[in-house]
């Protein structure tokens, strides 16, 4: 089929959203086959006392208390997973940042904030910290650590910094358009759970992490920002990555001063001791959510590529990379899908509407593909894009057509990134509700 000529003709109309439903399949059946449960049950059992998780073996009748943390998006679907194979008699603490329908018994819940923390996140970090100070080398801690505990769990490391500092300090980060690692190698340095500092607490306890990944792979310590891991990033990456984002003097007045003093205090590294009984183990990440797609592509007929280079970019280069990319295969294949992990970043100017990175970028890929026969989907795993109610959205070559012939402009809504309105009323957002899950957003890209 070449290019579509009459976005309102039924033909088009109708090849049009026959791959948007493929599209919206294809996300789907990558976002079942990446559950909690199904990646618990393929790494962590329990059988005769004998915890495994991962290719470590834990006997439980060794340890005269088994405590479990459970923070982020992830954090009360985990707990039930792991409860599956524990059974009756471990307590804990769950910080997430949804009320789940119902609480696993024995554990104390908090709702954190996301993404900015709230006083419920200062309350958990402090009940946090207080309960692995009463460890010793008998108990058997359990970290549970999914994405988005950075702002569910938190508590300044220097009392004169608010949690309003801290909120805007937040503010500051996540918009400056700095990517996920250097975001969170300030905010390691800024608190007292994260770059390792809750492994330091709960010393000389035996420690296990369970790992739910958002971050770029190779970069786990960045998960959470680091609670309860080595921290490989330093003060004085800090003090360059503020330099280089030009964000000092954002900083709130508390937050700035500790930088102008340079008085940031250094994380736990390699070596230190607090890691001599620390194991890690990665359960999920993106790199599965790609194989499932991958996956549901094949069986739709596609050809497939997965390209991941442009994680962290901004969302306009990482579009304008893929669409070229896309056009290119195309031209060897009647049918290809182009896969890419990750994350985009988007720098706000102004006041931003309602939207978020996966919309912007959606949105982005509309203005550059009409009347083309291709259609992109970009959504996030854990159900959430931004502040608004959508994982993310879908597009293709009927886009534009489609929203000026409801009175809406594109290009106002890029501008403005105020995405969620426009796909709203195409009914092209995608929504999912919170999902339980959290392992970064998928890209996929069809041209047929």
């Amino acid at each position: 089929m070449g290019n579509a000529q009459d976005a309102s003709g039924p033909l088009i109309s109708g090849i049009s959203a026959h791959f948007r439903g493929v599209a919206r399949e294809i996300f789907q059946h990558a976002l079942t086959e990446s559950s909690i449960r199904k990646a618990f049950d393929r790494h962590v059992s329990l059988d005769r006392g004998i915890l495994r998780v991962g290719e470590d073996l834990f006997d439980l009748g060794s340890f005269s208390r088994i405590f479990v943390v459970a923070m982020g998006k992830a954090a009360h679907t985990m707990v039930e997973a792991l409860m599956t194979h524990l059974g009756a008699g471990v307590t804990g603490i769950v910080a997430c940042s949804t009320d789940p329908v119902t609480q696993v018994f024995g554990f104390r819940y908090y709702r954190g904030g996301h993404p900015m923390p709230n006083s419920d996140s200062v309350r958990a970090a402090e009940a946090i910290l207080k309960s692995l100070s009463t460890h010793a080398s008998r108990s058997l801690v359990i970290f549970l650590v999914s994405g988005g505990a950075s702002a569910i769990v938190e508590k300044p490391v220097d009392d004169s910094i608010t949690l309003e500092d801290l909120i805007a300090t937040y503010k500051v980060l996540v918009h400056s358009g700095a990517p996920i690692r250097e975001i969170n190698a300030v905010r390691k340095h800024l608190s007292a759970t994260k770059g390792g500092r809750l492994a330091l607490m709960a010393s000389p306890a035996q420690q296990v992490s369970i790992l739910v990944s958002d971050v770029p792979d190779g970069t786990v310590d960045s998960l959470a920002s680091g609670p309860t891991m080595p921290d490989t990033t330093t003060v004085e990456e800090c003090y360059d990555i503020v330099k280089k984002h030009k964000i000092l003097k954002q900083f709130p007045a508390s937050v700035r001063d500790l930088f102008e003093r340079v008085e940031l205090e250094e994380t736990p590294k390699h070596g230190d001791g607090s890691f001599d009984r620390s194991r890690f183990w990665t359960i999920l990440s993106n790199e599965i959510a790609r194989k499932h797609a991958v996956a549901k592509a094949a069986m739709n007929g596609f050809a497939i590529e997965v390209d991941n280079t442009c994680d962290d970019w901004d969302y306009a280069e990482a579009a304008d990379h893929l669409l070229k990319k896309l056009r290119t295969l195309r031209k060897g294949v009647s049918r290809v899908c182009l896969i890419s992990g990750g994350e985009v970043t988007v720098k706000v100017t102004g006041e931003a509407g309602v939207g978020g990175r996966n919309q912007q970028f959606a949105l982005y890929c509309a203005t550059k593909i009409a009347d083309e026969d291709i259609t992109v989907l970009s959504a996030g795993t854990d159900g959430i894009d931004g502040n608004s109610p959508a994982a993310g959205a879908i597009v293709d070559g009927t886009t534009l057509a489609r929203a000026s012939a409801v009175g809406l402009d594109a290009q106002t809504a890029l501008q403005t990134f105020n995405a969620y309105p426009l796909f709203d009323a195409l009914g092209d957002a995608i929504v999912t509700g919170p999902t339980g899950n959290n392992i970064r957003d998928l890209r996929i890209l069809l041209a047929y």
